[in-house]
């Protein structure tokens, strides 16, 4: 029997700004952590970096057409906040608001919905040196932000996400050093998830004083899926503290207005907490319009007792461990099929995900805001990317998004990582995530399989069956 989706579903695309614009030296924008990170030695794959990425920027009103071309109805992407704000403070360079201004009016004249996203981990370099995400100024800057880019695009977006996966730009940016800005420091990690909190708290205030009524604000989470490698109290402490640190800093604070005591306890060797101040919480607990799930793979944990080799967390080889005050546990990769990025292949999750936040914020209308993944694609002599294994890894997942819509979860979205290949982060360019193949050299855009076969189901709402084999 086909799954059918419901009337009004979104289907979408994403992307982010970093990764696809390049022009980083053009019309005003100054370098953000990422340039800073990913010109120095050693940091990224092959010393990549996106100063021309898949030249997005100049490509506007191509990329445009083809998402058009795709049969999507909506394309969630980025603003760079140094494209808007050099500085990360004081007016705009309405140069860089007009690229985006540009790119929502060619987005409604083909009849696609824009969703922006203001925060998608390029942060302005000036602002990281005068302590980036562990200095409160900098949640305070990003709200005066918010309210620049709502006063220009509110009239013509709709739909606005105040930050993308806060967890990576606080915990893998300031704990393991994996990412932008690489700082290694357990408490300044746990400092960094606190005033991204605030930043979504103050920008969502911002968002709703500029912004006309009609106008929904979403956050991006990428909630983990963490599963006990065995029920002994061990291991189900492991699962706790990995929950605590991956997903109830964020959602507890933002849904529930408070933090997780057990996060307290299991920090307390590393700091009191007396970073959030009075009325941190308040400002944090803003109503959303929708929340983002962001959705790859599970993760599979123990007490870390039989530990041996690196830690496998499937966020990248560093010395440093991403999860403070739970430096101890250990990560299990599950048996089966894996993507290229050694992610195991796991739908389920997706529908835990869903099933969780469901019940722990009733009413709360949700958004797959990221699911995809990288394979190893080269075009077959027919010139065309068979990319069958990404189409297999889609029907899976969409599948379980399905499955959670019949069990009650309030799902109004689908945005397919990534329109095309682009600068994959610390991966650079090895890693393709997109179901449109870029050819870096000449920038010829070329759509795979997987486009043709996600374009069937935007267009028709009905899951198309995948490929045999």
């Amino acid at each position: 029997m086909s799954a059918h989706f419901p009337p009004g579903f979104l289907w979408g695309t994403a992307t982010s700004a970093h990764q696809i614009e390049g022009a980083v030296r053009e019309d005003g924008r100054t370098p953000s952590i990422w340039d800073t990170f990913s010109h120095t030695p050693g940091k990224t794959e092959g010393g990549d970096h996106a100063d021309v990425a898949t030249d997005h920027y100049h490509r506007r009103t191509e990329d445009v057409q083809l998402i058009a071309d795709l049969g999507v109805n909506a394309y969630r992407f980025s603003v760079s906040w140094s494209r808007v704000q050099p500085t990360g403070r004081g007016p705009a360079v309405q140069r860089g608001l007009d690229f985006y201004r540009l790119l929502v009016d060619e987005l409604l004249e083909r009849g696609v919905k824009p969703m922006l996203t203001l925060y998608h981990w390029d942060l302005p370099q000036e602002l990281e040196n005068t302590g980036g995400w562990t200095a409160r100024e900098t949640a305070h800057r990003f709200a005066e932000y918010a309210g620049i880019v709502a006063e220009a695009l509110g009239d013509r977006v709709e739909l606005w996400t105040t930050l993308n996966e806060p967890w990576c730009s606080a915990f893998l940016g300031y704990g393991s050093g994996v990412h932008a800005p690489g700082r290694t420091e357990p408490v300044a990690t746990l400092r960094a998830a606190h005033h991204l909190n605030l930043a979504h708290g103050l920008g969502t205030q911002a968002l709703r004083a500029a912004l006309p009524a009609r106008a929904q604000v979403s956050l991006s989470l990428n909630p983990s899926a963490v599963r006990a490698r065995t029920q002994s109290p061990q291991d189900l402490d492991a699962k706790r503290r990995i929950d605590a640190l991956a997903n109830r800093i964020f959602s507890d604070p933002v849904l529930k207005g408070s933090y997780p005591q057990d996060l307290f306890e299991d920090t307390a060797r590393l700091t009191d907490w007396s970073f959030v101040e009075p009325g941190d919480l308040a400002a944090i607990n803003q109503p959303l319009d929708s929340l983002g799930i962001n959705y790859y793979t599970p993760a599979v944990v123990s007490d870390g007792s039989d530990l041996e080799g690196p830690r496998r967390d499937g966020h990248g080889a560093s010395e440093h461990s991403p999860w403070p005050g739970s430096e101890h546990v250990a990560f299990h990769q599950p048996p089966g099929e894996q993507t290229e990025m050694g992610w195991s292949i796991d739908p389920s999750g997706l529908h835990d995900l869903l099933m969780r936040y469901t019940k722990e914020a009733p009413g709360m209308p949700l958004m797959i805001t990221e699911n995809g993944a990288a394979y190893t694609d080269k075009a077959g002599d027919d010139g065309v990317v068979h990319d069958e294994e990404r189409i297999r890894y889609l029907h899976g997942h969409l599948s379980a998004v399905h499955r959670a819509i019949a069990d009650g979860a309030d799902v109004r979205g689908y945005f397919l990582w990534s329109l095309m290949d682009n600068f994959e982060w610390a991966y650079g360019y090895g890693k393709r995530f997109g179901i449109v193949h870029v050819d870096y050299p000449t920038q010829t855009r070329t759509p795979k399989a997987s486009a043709h076969w996600y374009g069937e189901l935007a267009r028709s709402g009905v899951l198309p069956k995948p490929p045999t084999g």
